[in-house]
């Protein structure tokens, strides 16, 4: 069965930039991949001068993505892909939500620059709401101009206060078939040792991976936990960064505001945010 992956696009760089990704890290296995463009026009659709202004807008959406198609067609990168063009009027978040559901979307992988284009910050004011909304598949964050790097690590932070269930643990479980990839999890130990609960957690989270080529690993808390999980990147040549989204997660803190504003969360790969 191929896997359904949902590519929203704006016809930018960036948005190109994750395409091109997504296709690349799927290069050996069938897939469906849908090309999504949503134009959402704050007009009041009762004029016919905001009729004509949407069908119009529908044209050149539809004359696009068509160009887009041909050209990942032309490459060729498997030939076992198939696209499939979607054109919405709803704003971004719902029209990722509605493909999602009514396509039953394995993953959705997308670009980052949000509409100030202010490059200390990783998150856009799309893909903002997009994670904080998306609650039936996985997210795959694409950071601008982002060249596609056979992955061989992920990095995968955890406190270990919360239960992973297999299903939440399955993105990230096929993910690494892809490449045969390794899993690096990370814990900051702000405490001096596991309680009861973590502790149960952890061994959990073991037997979870017992088939998977995988590594634990302990970093004192020194700083921020932003700066702390890249010089954990870096240091190891991480080549993917895969969190679960929950409630009171770290996912949810950074993504709050004021913070997303004032400190921002720049990971320097691609992140992969999984649904709770």
């Amino acid at each position: 069965m191929k896997r359904k992956i949902l590519l929203p696009t704006d016809f930018s760089d960036n948005s190109w930039s994750a395409i091109v990704y997504a296709l690349k890290l799927h290069k050996n296995e069938p897939c469906t991949f849908y090309l999504l463009h949503s134009y959402d026009l704050k007009v009041s659709a009762m004029s016919n001068f905001s009729n004509k202004l949407l069908e119009s807008m529908k044209e050149i959406a539809a004359k696009e993505l068509q160009e887009f198609r041909m050209q990942l067609e032309e490459a060729n990168i498997n030939p076992n892909f198939d696209f499939e063009l979607i054109i919405s009027s709803k704003n971004l978040t719902k029209a990722i939500e509605n493909t999602v559901e009514e396509h039953l979307i394995d993953l959705v992988v997308m670009g980052t620059k949000g509409a100030t284009g202010a490059k200390k910050f990783f998150f856009g004011s799309n893909t903002v709401n997009v994670i904080k909304d998306m609650k039936l598949c996985p997210v795959l964050i694409i950071p601008e101009e982002f060249d596609f790097v056979e992955p061989s690590q992920i990095a995968f932070p955890t406190d270990y206060h919360r239960f992973y269930s297999n299903i939440e643990l399955r993105p990230l479980k096929n993910l690494t078939k892809l490449y045969n990839i390794k899993i690096r999890v990370l814990h900051i130990s702000i405490e001096k040792q596991l309680d009861s609960i973590q502790e149960y957690n952890y061994l959990k989270l073991k037997e979870y991976l017992k088939n998977y080529e995988h590594s634990f690993h302990w970093m004192p808390d020194y700083d921020k936990k932003t700066i702390e999980i890249n010089e954990f990147i870096n240091d190891l040549e991480i080549n993917i960064l895969v969190m679960v989204n929950y409630e009171h997660s770290f996912i949810e803190n950074i993504i709050k505001e004021p913070i997303v504003k004032e400190i921002g969360f720049h990971p320097i790969i691609p992140f992969l945010v999984i649904p709770s």
